[in-house]
């Protein structure tokens, strides 16, 4: 079935990367009467263009998730150049909100989550017991002793495909799993099985100590799955969680196996990538 775009000769399909700093934001996703990303990206359209598409995120961020570049996409009517577009734009967003490259793509099917395959995320972990203030919104400071070779070999074993439900927030709606049809049940098993491309930590020294960096890729992501994965992680690594229980753990598809959700603001969706193939103007 053909879409709208596709029967509208007059309207451009636009891609965005932008970066933003989700500290006083409640997420990527509208929400009335709360300060958003989507919904200050869909304002400043309006202001700018006149027009109000709703942006479509390739994923939505949490109350405060970063970005270094995360994409979104919708449709204008506006013969606006793309350079005239972003300056436009950075010139009344917030400061926290940057948009570093603006683009029309040719397909009208360009669908910034739709048709994603592959996404990175960082999660950084500040090893001191004090956080400097113009560092205390982008990590977690986390004084406990902290095995890098063990938070390696664990997060080798997400690499590959799995059923990441144990890592996943919890579904109000799978919660009573009586009254659920067998065939629901393998349909929503389905919905929580992902694929791990790399799944790595990385140790770096800075002025205020030293940063632990994990950075996983993969072509999706639950919601909150990579918080989850890292709570977890800081457990093995603390020696408070075996590491031979992870499989256990997966196998469950059980939240309350798993470990604590990591906090926000140590979180930044790093990048997304899309076909090659996907014809862009």
């Amino acid at each position: 079935m053909k879409n709208e775009p596709q029967s509208d000769p007059g309207l451009q399909t636009w891609k965005l990367t932008l970066s933003y700093d989700g500290t006083d934001f409640q997420g990527w996703q509208v929400q009335p009467g709360l300060p958003t990303i989507q919904g200050e990206l869909q304002a400043a359209l309006g202001r700018v263009t006149g027009e109000s598409p709703l942006p479509q995120g390739s994923g939505r961020t949490d109350a405060g998730v970063h970005a270094l570049a995360q994409v979104a996409s919708f449709s204008l009517r506006a013969p606006i150049p793309a350079e005239n577009l972003q300056r436009a734009l950075n010139r009344t967003l917030p400061p926290s909100i940057r948009v570093s490259e603006a683009r029309t793509v040719r397909s009208t099917a360009f669908h910034a989550r739709h048709l994603a395959i592959a996404k990175t995320y960082e999660y950084r972990i500040l090893r001191a017991i004090d956080c400097s203030p113009f560092l205390a919104r982008y990590v977690y400071a986390c004084a406990l002793p902290l095995s890098l070779d063990t938070l390696q070999a664990c997060a080798r074993l997400f690499e590959g495909e799995h059923d990441f439900l144990s890592f996943a927030a919890t579904d109000p709606d799978l919660a009573s799993r009586a009254s659920i049809h067998p065939i629901d049940l393998v349909q929503n098993q389905e919905k929580t099985i992902r694929t791990i491309f790399s799944s790595e930590w990385e140790q770096r020294p800075i002025d205020a100590g030293e940063l632990l960096i994990y950075r996983v890729r993969g072509n999706g992501f639950l919601h909150h799955m990579v918080r989850n994965l890292v709570g977890t992680m800081i457990d093995v690594g603390r020696g408070q969680l075996a590491l031979d229980e992870i499989p256990r753990i997966l196998a469950a598809r059980n939240r309350s196996e798993a470990g604590p959700t990591a906090p926000a603001r140590g979180l930044f969706l790093h990048s997304v990538e899309y076909p090659p193939e996907d014809p862009q103007g």
